[in-house]
């Protein structure tokens, strides 16, 4: 089994955190988006995990809530931590996939702020995060000024 998935779902303002990830091979471009975070390392608890590679990613540290949901996808157990914004600038990650991009072979990691209402129609994978995030909207942005979305 691969090791395991640390992730943080983090609300920004009027929006959620996410990777829109670009892949091309030759006439095939494929676009999507990610919950930022990556691969547990030895020795680390999936909270470590979780805040090293959200600050790797995106150049900010933040705060896990006691909110976490768990999936089994691609062969790996996935940790999608609730998360707050403390501090820093969104986009100035130095982890290997910010800063030393073979786009050729991996595509390209960009941070961006999804609004809200906007979260609905666009590809974010795995599919099975997007529809949690989706059913539990209101709970994830409930420190947020409109606490009502419906989708």
């Amino acid at each position: 089994m691969k090791k395991n998935r640390a992730s943080a779902i983090i609300p920004y303002e009027e929006g959620l955190i996410v990777i829109k990830r670009i892949k091309e091979n030759n006439e095939y471009k494929e676009e999507y988006y990610t919950i930022p975070g990556g691969g547990q390392e030895e020795g680390e608890t999936i909270e470590e995990a979780t805040l090293r590679e959200i600050r790797e990613e995106l150049g900010i540290d933040i705060e896990l809530t006691d909110k976490c949901y768990e999936i089994e996808s691609q062969g790996r157990r996935q940790y999608f931590f609730v998360a707050k914004y403390k501090s820093g600038k969104i986009g100035t990650g130095i982890g290997e996939e910010m800063t030393n991009i073979n786009y050729e072979k991996y595509g390209a990691y960009i941070p961006e702020i999804i609004p809200i209402d906007e979260i609905k129609n666009i590809k974010l994978l795995p599919e099975e995060i997007k529809s949690i995030i989706i059913s539990n909207i209101n709970e994830i942005f409930k420190d947020n000024e409109k606490n009502n979305w419906v989708f």
